[in-house]
Protein backbone atom coordinates (compact mmCIF):
# COMPACT_ATOMS: atom_id res chain seq x y z
CA UNK A 1 0.00 0.00 0.00
CA UNK A 2 2.66 2.65 0.78
CA UNK A 3 4.81 1.29 -2.49
CA UNK A 4 1.10 2.36 -4.15
CA UNK A 5 0.68 5.80 -2.36
CA UNK A 6 4.44 6.95 -3.44
CA UNK A 7 4.22 5.63 -6.99
CA UNK A 8 0.97 7.99 -7.20
CA UNK A 9 2.82 10.59 -5.73
CA UNK A 10 5.93 10.35 -8.54
CA UNK A 11 2.83 10.11 -11.65
CA UNK A 12 1.09 13.80 -10.11
CA UNK A 13 4.36 15.09 -9.50
CA UNK A 14 5.62 14.45 -13.15
CA UNK A 15 2.26 15.63 -14.55
CA UNK A 16 2.33 18.86 -12.95
CA UNK A 17 5.50 19.08 -13.44
CA UNK A 18 5.16 18.48 -17.35
CA UNK A 19 2.30 21.06 -17.46
CA UNK A 20 4.25 23.63 -16.30
CA UNK A 21 7.10 22.84 -18.71
CA UNK A 22 4.65 23.13 -21.56
CA UNK A 23 3.02 26.48 -19.76
CA UNK A 24 7.05 27.82 -19.59
CA UNK A 25 7.39 27.05 -23.15
CA UNK A 26 4.03 28.40 -24.43
CA UNK A 27 5.14 31.61 -22.37
CA UNK A 28 8.88 31.51 -23.83
CA UNK A 29 7.07 31.45 -27.41
CA UNK A 30 8.94 35.13 -28.86
CA UNK A 31 6.28 37.55 -29.73
CA UNK A 32 7.37 39.55 -33.15
CA UNK A 33 7.35 43.26 -33.47
CA UNK A 34 5.17 44.27 -36.03
CA UNK A 35 4.15 47.90 -37.44
CA UNK A 36 1.77 49.73 -39.90
CA UNK A 37 3.18 51.72 -42.39
CA UNK A 38 2.03 55.47 -41.93
CA UNK A 39 0.62 57.88 -44.91
CA UNK A 40 1.14 61.42 -44.57
CA UNK A 41 2.28 64.82 -46.78
CA UNK A 42 6.01 64.57 -46.30
CA UNK A 43 9.07 66.47 -47.89
CA UNK A 44 12.21 64.08 -49.63
CA UNK A 45 15.21 65.85 -50.85
CA UNK A 46 16.48 64.51 -54.45
CA UNK A 47 20.30 64.63 -54.80
CA UNK A 48 21.98 66.00 -57.49
CA UNK A 49 25.92 65.95 -58.06
CA UNK A 50 27.25 69.72 -58.69
CA UNK A 51 30.32 71.87 -59.54
CA UNK A 52 30.94 74.70 -57.28
CA UNK A 53 31.94 78.15 -58.98
CA UNK A 54 32.65 81.55 -58.23
CA UNK A 55 30.26 83.73 -58.88
CA UNK A 56 33.21 85.94 -60.44
CA UNK A 57 36.40 83.93 -61.64
CA UNK A 58 39.03 85.46 -64.33
CA UNK A 59 42.41 84.77 -65.94
CA UNK A 60 44.92 87.82 -64.63
CA UNK A 61 47.14 88.26 -68.01
CA UNK A 62 50.01 90.36 -68.42
CA UNK A 63 49.02 93.51 -70.71
CA UNK A 64 52.71 93.86 -71.81
CA UNK A 65 55.92 92.38 -72.94
CA UNK A 66 58.61 92.65 -69.88
CA UNK A 67 60.70 91.27 -67.12
CA UNK A 68 58.74 90.36 -64.01
CA UNK A 69 60.01 92.82 -61.80
CA UNK A 70 57.96 92.66 -58.35
CA UNK A 71 55.21 90.03 -57.20
CA UNK A 72 53.56 91.83 -54.04
CA UNK A 73 50.90 89.47 -53.27
CA UNK A 74 50.73 85.86 -52.26
CA UNK A 75 49.18 83.06 -53.72
CA UNK A 76 45.68 81.88 -51.84
CA UNK A 77 46.13 85.49 -50.50
CA UNK A 78 42.73 87.90 -50.71
CA UNK A 79 42.92 90.93 -51.94
CA UNK A 80 41.34 93.96 -52.33
CA UNK A 81 39.97 95.95 -55.41
CA UNK A 82 42.83 97.95 -56.85
CA UNK A 83 45.59 96.00 -54.60
CA UNK A 84 48.61 96.12 -56.80
CA UNK A 85 49.47 92.34 -57.48
CA UNK A 86 52.41 91.71 -60.20
CA UNK A 87 54.80 95.06 -61.34
CA UNK A 88 56.47 94.49 -65.27
CA UNK A 89 60.02 96.35 -65.49
CA UNK A 90 58.30 99.52 -66.33
CA UNK A 91 61.95 101.60 -67.58
CA UNK A 92 61.29 101.25 -71.20
CA UNK A 93 57.74 102.32 -71.00
CA UNK A 94 58.52 105.34 -68.58
CA UNK A 95 61.07 106.73 -71.03
CA UNK A 96 58.65 106.69 -73.46
CA UNK A 97 56.59 108.49 -71.08
CA UNK A 98 59.71 111.15 -71.23
CA UNK A 99 59.42 111.18 -74.83
CA UNK A 100 56.12 111.90 -75.22
CA UNK A 101 55.81 114.61 -72.75
CA UNK A 102 58.67 116.23 -74.39
CA UNK A 103 57.22 116.27 -77.40
CA UNK A 104 53.92 117.85 -76.18
CA UNK A 105 55.75 120.08 -74.93
CA UNK A 106 57.75 121.07 -78.00
CA UNK A 107 54.91 120.94 -79.70
CA UNK A 108 53.13 123.38 -77.28
CA UNK A 109 55.76 126.02 -78.18
CA UNK A 110 55.26 125.82 -81.59
CA UNK A 111 51.63 125.97 -81.82
CA UNK A 112 51.90 128.99 -79.37
CA UNK A 113 54.44 130.78 -81.85
CA UNK A 114 52.44 129.98 -84.49
CA UNK A 115 49.29 131.13 -83.17
CA UNK A 116 50.98 134.75 -81.88
CA UNK A 117 51.82 134.66 -85.97
CA UNK A 118 48.79 134.34 -87.10
CA UNK A 119 47.01 136.73 -85.22
CA UNK A 120 49.20 139.20 -86.90
CA UNK A 121 48.34 137.68 -90.32
CA UNK A 122 52.09 136.29 -91.03
CA UNK A 123 50.88 132.54 -91.26
CA UNK A 124 47.96 131.87 -92.68
CA UNK A 125 45.23 129.86 -90.63
CA UNK A 126 45.68 126.78 -92.37
CA UNK A 127 49.50 126.41 -91.13
CA UNK A 128 47.98 127.16 -87.40
CA UNK A 129 45.76 123.96 -88.06
CA UNK A 130 48.23 122.27 -88.73
CA UNK A 131 50.29 122.80 -86.15
CA UNK A 132 47.50 122.45 -83.61
CA UNK A 133 47.01 119.01 -85.43
CA UNK A 134 50.63 117.87 -84.72
CA UNK A 135 50.01 119.15 -81.35
CA UNK A 136 46.87 117.06 -80.39
CA UNK A 137 48.79 114.26 -82.02
CA UNK A 138 51.76 114.60 -79.49
CA UNK A 139 49.71 114.85 -76.71
CA UNK A 140 47.70 111.03 -78.14
CA UNK A 141 50.82 110.28 -77.91
CA UNK A 142 51.63 110.48 -74.61
CA UNK A 143 48.24 109.21 -73.05
CA UNK A 144 48.93 105.77 -75.00
CA UNK A 145 52.46 105.72 -73.55
CA UNK A 146 51.00 106.86 -69.79
CA UNK A 147 48.88 103.70 -70.40
CA UNK A 148 51.52 101.43 -71.54
CA UNK A 149 53.28 102.42 -68.04
CA UNK A 150 50.02 101.53 -66.06
CA UNK A 151 49.80 98.29 -67.87
CA UNK A 152 53.33 97.33 -66.18
CA UNK A 153 50.85 97.21 -63.03
CA UNK A 154 48.56 94.53 -62.61
CA UNK A 155 45.89 95.83 -59.82
CA UNK A 156 43.31 93.57 -58.75
CA UNK A 157 40.07 94.32 -60.46
CA UNK A 158 37.97 93.11 -57.74
CA UNK A 159 37.90 91.95 -54.18
CA UNK A 160 39.07 88.10 -54.24
CA UNK A 161 41.38 85.21 -53.57
CA UNK A 162 44.58 84.80 -55.63
CA UNK A 163 45.55 81.31 -56.95
CA UNK A 164 49.17 79.98 -57.97
CA UNK A 165 51.44 82.08 -59.40
CA UNK A 166 52.44 80.65 -63.28
CA UNK A 167 55.95 82.68 -63.49
CA UNK A 168 58.08 84.07 -60.87
CA UNK A 169 60.41 87.36 -59.83
CA UNK A 170 62.55 87.89 -62.87
CA UNK A 171 60.79 85.58 -65.61
CA UNK A 172 60.32 87.02 -69.16
CA UNK A 173 56.52 87.76 -69.47
CA UNK A 174 54.88 87.62 -72.89
CA UNK A 175 52.00 90.32 -73.89
CA UNK A 176 48.76 88.23 -72.75
CA UNK A 177 50.30 85.29 -70.90
CA UNK A 178 48.49 84.30 -67.81
CA UNK A 179 49.82 85.16 -64.57
CA UNK A 180 47.71 83.65 -61.77
CA UNK A 181 43.66 83.68 -61.58
CA UNK A 182 41.16 85.58 -58.88
CA UNK A 183 38.30 84.45 -57.29
CA UNK A 184 35.75 86.71 -56.28
CA UNK A 185 33.61 83.97 -53.28
CA UNK A 186 31.19 86.33 -51.89
CA UNK A 187 28.73 84.25 -53.89
CA UNK A 188 28.84 80.83 -55.42
CA UNK A 189 27.27 80.00 -58.33
CA UNK A 190 26.47 75.74 -58.35
CA UNK A 191 25.88 74.18 -61.42
CA UNK A 192 23.81 70.62 -61.36
CA UNK A 193 21.58 68.22 -63.89
CA UNK A 194 18.38 67.38 -63.92
CA UNK A 195 16.81 64.73 -66.33
CA UNK A 196 14.21 66.27 -68.81
CA UNK A 197 11.68 64.02 -66.70
CA UNK A 198 12.41 66.44 -63.35
CA UNK A 199 13.12 69.15 -65.42
CA UNK A 200 9.37 69.25 -66.66
CA UNK A 201 8.12 68.38 -63.21
CA UNK A 202 9.51 71.33 -61.64
CA UNK A 203 8.71 73.63 -64.39
CA UNK A 204 5.11 72.56 -64.24
CA UNK A 205 2.70 75.84 -63.38
CA UNK A 206 0.84 74.18 -60.61
CA UNK A 207 4.16 72.79 -58.86
CA UNK A 208 6.72 75.18 -58.77
CA UNK A 209 5.70 78.92 -56.60
CA UNK A 210 8.96 81.22 -56.99
CA UNK A 211 12.36 80.84 -56.91
CA UNK A 212 13.39 76.60 -55.86
CA UNK A 213 15.05 77.24 -52.29
CA UNK A 214 17.76 74.30 -52.59
CA UNK A 215 20.33 72.89 -49.63
CA UNK A 216 24.25 72.17 -50.57
CA UNK A 217 25.84 68.80 -49.06
CA UNK A 218 29.78 69.27 -49.30
CA UNK A 219 31.90 67.03 -50.26
CA UNK A 220 32.86 65.67 -45.72
CA UNK A 221 28.54 64.97 -46.50
CA UNK A 222 27.77 68.07 -43.90
CA UNK A 223 25.07 70.43 -45.11
CA UNK A 224 26.55 74.33 -46.28
CA UNK A 225 24.93 76.65 -43.61
CA UNK A 226 23.05 78.75 -45.99
CA UNK A 227 20.25 78.09 -48.36
CA UNK A 228 20.37 78.63 -52.39
CA UNK A 229 18.09 79.88 -54.65
CA UNK A 230 17.83 78.33 -58.08
CA UNK A 231 17.93 81.46 -60.37
CA UNK A 232 18.69 79.92 -63.93
CA UNK A 233 18.17 77.04 -66.40
CA UNK A 234 20.56 76.70 -68.92
CA UNK A 235 18.48 77.17 -72.64
CA UNK A 236 19.49 73.93 -73.87
CA UNK A 237 19.07 69.64 -73.71
CA UNK A 238 22.56 67.86 -73.30
CA UNK A 239 21.65 65.55 -76.02
CA UNK A 240 23.93 62.71 -74.88
CA UNK A 241 22.96 62.54 -71.58
CA UNK A 242 19.03 64.17 -71.52
CA UNK A 243 20.03 66.45 -68.86
CA UNK A 244 19.83 69.92 -68.43
CA UNK A 245 21.79 72.43 -66.15
CA UNK A 246 20.02 74.53 -63.49
CA UNK A 247 22.17 76.95 -61.59
CA UNK A 248 21.42 77.65 -58.11
CA UNK A 249 23.06 80.70 -56.08
CA UNK A 250 24.38 80.74 -52.40
CA UNK A 251 25.93 83.48 -50.09
CA UNK A 252 28.95 82.73 -49.21
CA UNK A 253 29.95 85.39 -45.93
CA UNK A 254 32.38 83.08 -44.54
CA UNK A 255 33.79 82.39 -47.64
CA UNK A 256 34.23 78.75 -46.86
CA UNK A 257 33.36 77.74 -50.53
CA UNK A 258 35.91 77.88 -53.25
CA UNK A 259 35.96 77.43 -57.08
CA UNK A 260 36.13 74.16 -58.18
CA UNK A 261 35.15 72.49 -55.58
CA UNK A 262 32.32 69.84 -55.34
CA UNK A 263 28.98 68.25 -53.51
CA UNK A 264 25.19 67.41 -53.72
CA UNK A 265 22.31 69.89 -54.24
CA UNK A 266 19.14 69.06 -52.03
CA UNK A 267 15.91 69.57 -53.75
CA UNK A 268 12.97 69.40 -51.70
CA UNK A 269 10.34 67.28 -53.21
CA UNK A 270 6.73 67.92 -51.89
CA UNK A 271 4.60 63.87 -51.61
CA UNK A 272 1.29 63.94 -51.11
CA UNK A 273 -0.37 61.41 -48.99
CA UNK A 274 2.95 59.35 -49.20
CA UNK A 275 3.28 55.30 -47.62
CA UNK A 276 6.29 55.14 -45.53
CA UNK A 277 7.74 52.19 -44.17
CA UNK A 278 10.97 51.36 -41.92
CA UNK A 279 13.96 50.30 -43.71
CA UNK A 280 14.74 47.05 -41.88
CA UNK A 281 11.46 46.27 -42.65
CA UNK A 282 12.26 45.46 -45.87
CA UNK A 283 14.38 42.35 -47.41
CA UNK A 284 15.38 41.60 -51.65
CA UNK A 285 14.86 38.65 -53.47
CA UNK A 286 16.10 39.28 -56.55
CA UNK A 287 16.40 42.76 -56.99
CA UNK A 288 12.73 43.15 -56.24
CA UNK A 289 11.80 44.24 -52.46
CA UNK A 290 9.83 42.55 -49.96
CA UNK A 291 7.67 42.93 -46.62
CA UNK A 292 5.80 40.03 -44.61
CA UNK A 293 2.30 41.22 -44.12
CA UNK A 294 0.47 39.87 -40.99
CA UNK A 295 -3.51 39.08 -42.61
CA UNK A 296 -6.11 39.09 -39.23
CA UNK A 297 -4.92 35.11 -39.01
CA UNK A 298 -2.05 36.08 -37.87
CA UNK A 299 -0.44 34.46 -40.60
CA UNK A 300 2.76 35.98 -42.61
CA UNK A 301 2.37 36.59 -46.31
CA UNK A 302 5.06 37.81 -48.70
CA UNK A 303 4.09 40.76 -50.44
CA UNK A 304 6.12 42.68 -53.04
CA UNK A 305 6.36 46.46 -52.57
CA UNK A 306 7.68 48.93 -54.96
CA UNK A 307 9.88 52.06 -53.63
CA UNK A 308 9.39 55.55 -55.02
CA UNK A 309 12.16 57.10 -53.11
CA UNK A 310 14.66 56.63 -50.52
CA UNK A 311 15.11 58.41 -47.09
CA UNK A 312 17.17 58.31 -43.83
CA UNK A 313 15.98 55.17 -42.72
CA UNK A 314 12.41 55.03 -44.55
CA UNK A 315 10.88 54.18 -47.93
CA UNK A 316 8.45 56.17 -49.48
CA UNK A 317 6.33 53.49 -51.49
CA UNK A 318 4.63 53.52 -54.90
CA UNK A 319 2.65 50.40 -54.33
CA UNK A 320 2.37 47.34 -52.99
CA UNK A 321 0.72 47.62 -49.10
CA UNK A 322 -1.63 50.51 -47.63
CA UNK A 323 -1.51 52.04 -44.25
CA UNK A 324 -4.18 49.91 -42.73
CA UNK A 325 -1.56 46.43 -43.39
CA UNK A 326 0.27 44.97 -39.99
CA UNK A 327 3.85 43.89 -41.65
CA UNK A 328 6.92 42.57 -39.25
CA UNK A 329 9.50 44.70 -38.08
CA UNK A 330 12.28 42.27 -36.95
CA UNK A 331 13.00 38.77 -37.22
CA UNK A 332 12.70 38.48 -40.96
CA UNK A 333 15.37 36.03 -41.17
CA UNK A 334 13.49 33.97 -38.29
CA UNK A 335 10.04 33.58 -40.63
CA UNK A 336 8.87 31.89 -43.25
CA UNK A 337 5.92 32.41 -45.84
CA UNK A 338 2.09 31.39 -44.65
CA UNK A 339 3.82 31.23 -41.32
CA UNK A 340 1.84 31.71 -37.99
CA UNK A 341 3.32 33.61 -35.43
CA UNK A 342 2.64 35.76 -31.98
CA UNK A 343 3.33 39.62 -32.65
CA UNK A 344 3.26 42.60 -30.83
CA UNK A 345 2.19 45.92 -31.96
CA UNK A 346 4.20 49.04 -31.77
CA UNK A 347 3.19 52.72 -33.66
CA UNK A 348 5.22 53.85 -36.41
CA UNK A 349 6.18 56.99 -34.29
CA UNK A 350 8.13 55.03 -31.84
CA UNK A 351 9.45 52.82 -34.42
CA UNK A 352 10.86 56.12 -36.01
CA UNK A 353 11.85 57.45 -32.97
CA UNK A 354 14.01 54.62 -31.88
CA UNK A 355 15.36 54.98 -35.20
CA UNK A 356 16.60 58.36 -34.88
CA UNK A 357 17.90 57.52 -31.41
CA UNK A 358 20.16 54.43 -32.87
CA UNK A 359 21.36 56.80 -35.37
CA UNK A 360 22.20 59.66 -32.84
CA UNK A 361 24.26 57.43 -31.45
Amino acid sequence: MKRILILLSLTTSLIYTGCNSEKQEKEAEPKFLVTSPIQKDTTIFKDYVCQIHAINHIEIRSQERGYLQNIYVDEGQYVKKGQLMFQIMPLIYQAEMEKAKANVNYAEIEYQNTKDLADSNVVSKNELALVKAKLDKEKAELGLAKAHLAFTEIRAPFDGFMDRFHDRIGSLIDEGELLTTLSDNSKMWVYFNVPEAEYLAYSSPTKREGLQRVKLQMANNELFDQTGIVETIEADFNNETGNIAFRATFPNPKLLLRHGETGNILMPVFLKDAILIPQKATFEILDKKFVYVLDKNNVLKLTQINVAQEMPHLYVLSSGISSKDKILLEGLGKVKNNEKIESKFVSFEKVLADLKKLHAE
